[in-house]
């Protein structure tokens, strides 16, 4: 896995556009691992409880097969 930032492939409803299901994902994901690790995290993260970084970058698969893409993204980072 890369070291700097992860992977994801994900189906989501037309109804809600990219940013908001990355923003979902980010909050959703940032409070489960707080709650899972502030003794650890509150050590590194002082000023807030963030986690992710701003940016992100998507794209969508269009003609290429799912599991295309599943193989692309299990091969990065190796």
């Amino acid at each position: 896995m890369d070291q700097d930032h992860i992977h994801i492939l994900i189906r989501y409803s037309p109804k809600w556009g990219v940013l908001e299901n990355v923003r979902l994902l980010k909050q959703l994901t940032t409070y489960r691992i707080w709650q899972k690790h502030s003794t650890f995290l509150s050590q590194h993260f002082w000023k807030e409880r963030t986690f992710w970084s701003d940016g992100y970058f998507s794209c969508s698969i269009r003609n290429v097969s799912k599991e295309t893409i599943q193989k692309y993204i299990q091969t990065q980072g190796s």
